[in-house]
């Protein structure tokens, strides 16, 4: 048996409801935080209200097979083994998919997963391209945070202040992937831990919201001190983000290898003036420091404020990602513009798992608990919906993220890649094949809306042309060898290369389309070859479900 496939036993279906409860409330870490299922009941309820029209109607609930594909993809980044399936299917107990959420949120693969997205997060629209050095200290730092269940505020907060070596600390992710510079590190913490994008307003009042550009500056002058320097006084060349303690001050905002003391907003007329001196201030909640704070206070304190329970977009932005990503349709569209300029759907059900989120401690596997239990991820998938159909009926169907295709292309073909899930996979010129070749042609920012998402000849070419993917899905290949040892007959062939593949049984004129297609080959191998090329090739594969 491959490896892979050695991962978990199958015998955690037979786990008492009591070790259940006990096993979720430990991995809450929170003894405050409301019940899940309770909550999920809640907001079912707080949604069917809101929506409730003549045109919406809930999709009925997916078949088990579809939900226990998702629930693996979207936790872990991985599809389920046929051992995984065949267990599943088998069990009868009503609280099956609870216990199946819990086993996979204390998966090791459930952080690295995570980490992954939140990288992509991060590192796609980065503005300094060098910034790829410090993709694997991000993966290190994201996927000990997220198995460690570490509160979301706490992972922001160190996003925020961090500073030293990037190739060591991960946290310096964020303000290296934008160069050290307060204007565009900036414009990243309000878009993707707040969901507001206030960039439009850095040259001018933002045209169609309330934020103005004095505004703007004021959230910069929380970083002038922090500067991103070259380092190559070790072993490799690095970088170093480091705090500019005052005693130097050059008169221009862009001298980004030492920071400034001081933040001021250019002159629009005069681009060589000073500008105008700008105290650090919240936008979203007006709270401010005064001129000359250490960098040590300033970015501690807009920390704490963007955090707080008090800043309601902090707590909506998350759940809102969370929803989206996990439901296919956030209550905001695009997930990362939201405010108070803009209406979302359902924007009780929104307020309510918000106010729930910060009340649990921003438990993450809490929230991931949550939506898991609603009827609307539960519910069969659907592709998505037209701008004039009704929201929210089905769970939408989704396109993988390149680590989670590749994954899924290795768990199919029982192949194993050197290069784990933590290595940098994005602007690798040396890549030449396996995983960075791979995200470098499938690799989409997680925060671009899914239906902009499209495939691309590039995407077909490297499916076609990939040695290492042409190699294992040969009939030379590990697992048709493997098939051909073990089901003989070509109905059993069949069957399993969709379980292996699709996660899931063949139905009977797929079983008989397939056996046909079999029996017409040149040979029994070629047409067992071509059968799992057009599974891998399918649209079901490279999605979820």
């Amino acid at each position: 048996m491959p490896e892979r496939e050695r991962r978990v036993p199958t015998g955690w279906l037979l786990v008492a409801g009591a070790t259940l409860a006990l096993a979720a409330l430990l991995a809450a870490g929170r003894s405050d935080a409301a019940d899940p299922q309770e909550v999920a009941r809640r907001v079912d309820q707080l949604l069917a209200e809101e929506l409730s029209s003549p045109e919406w109607k809930l999709a009925g609930p997916a078949e088990e097979a579809v939900f226990l594909r998702r629930v693996f993809l979207d936790l872990i980044g991985e599809p389920p083994t046929p051992d995984d399936v065949l267990a599943y299917l088998a069990d009868r107990s009503a609280d099956k998919r609870a216990r199946l959420v819990e086993r996979l949120l204390a998966d090791p693969q459930y952080g690295e997963n995570w980490a992954s997205y939140w990288r992509d997060v991060i590192l796609y629209p980065r503005t300094e391209e060098r910034a790829i050095v410090v993709a694997n200290s991000a993966m290190q730092f994201l996927t000990e945070a997220f198995n460690n269940n570490t509160r979301w505020d706490e992972i922001v907060t160190q996003f925020i202040t961090a500073r030293g070596d990037v190739r060591e600390n991960g946290a310096t992710a964020l303000i290296m992937a934008q160069g050290g510079k307060p204007e565009e590190i900036v414009a990243e913490v309000s878009r993707i831990f707040l969901g507001i994008q206030i960039q439009c307003a850095q040259c001018h009042d933002h045209p169609s919201e309330r934020w103005k550009r004095e505004q703007f500056h004021q959230l910069a002058a929380f970083f002038p001190r922090v500067a991103v320097r070259p380092d190559r006084s070790g072993d490799q060349p690095t970088f170093l983000v480091t705090v500019n303690d005052g005693r130097f001050a050059p008169r221009r905002n862009d001298v980004r290898f030492v920071g400034t003391p001081e933040h001021y907003m250019p002159d629009l007329e005069d681009p060589q003036a000073r500008g105008t001196l700008m105290k650090p201030a919240l936008f979203v909640t007006g709270q401010s420091l005064p001129v000359g704070v250490s960098d040590a206070m300033r970015r501690g304190m807009l920390a704490r404020w963007l955090t707080s329970p008090e800043n309601p977009w902090f707590a909506k932005a998350f759940v809102n990602r969370m929803w989206a990503e996990l439901c296919g349709e956030g209550f905001y569209e695009p997930i990362d513009q939201m405010g108070p300029d803009h209406t979302p759907t359902a924007p009780r059900t929104l307020d309510y798992l918000a106010a729930q989120f910060a009340e649990s401690g921003y438990d993450i596997k809490w929230l991931l608990r949550v939506i898991t239990a609603t009827q609307l991820y539960q519910s069969e998938g659907r592709a998505r919906r037209l701008p004039d159909a009704p929201p929210m009926t089905a769970n939408v169907v989704q396109p993988l993220r390149a680590d989670v295709l590749y994954e899924s292309l290795l768990a199919a073909l029982g192949i194993q890649d050197p290069m784990p899930r933590g290595v940098p996979p994005l602007g690798m010129a040396r890549a030449r094949a396996g995983r960075f070749a791979f995200n470098q042609v499938f690799g989409f920012d997680p925060s671009t809306p899914r239906e902009e998402i499209v495939t691309t000849l590039p995407q077909v070419l490297a499916m076609m042309n990939s040695r290492q993917i042409a190699g294992a899905a040969s009939a030379g290949g590990p697992l048709l060898r493997r098939v051909a040892f073990e089901y003989p007959r070509t109905e059993d062939a069949v069957r399993y290369l969709y379980l292996r593949v699709l996660s899931r049984f063949p139905t009977e004129s797929e079983l008989q389309w397939a056996t046909r297609c079999i029996e017409k080959a040149e040979s029994e191998q070629a047409g067992r070859e071509d059968l799992l090329w057009v599974l891998l090739n399918s649209t079901e594969f490279a999605h979820r479900p």
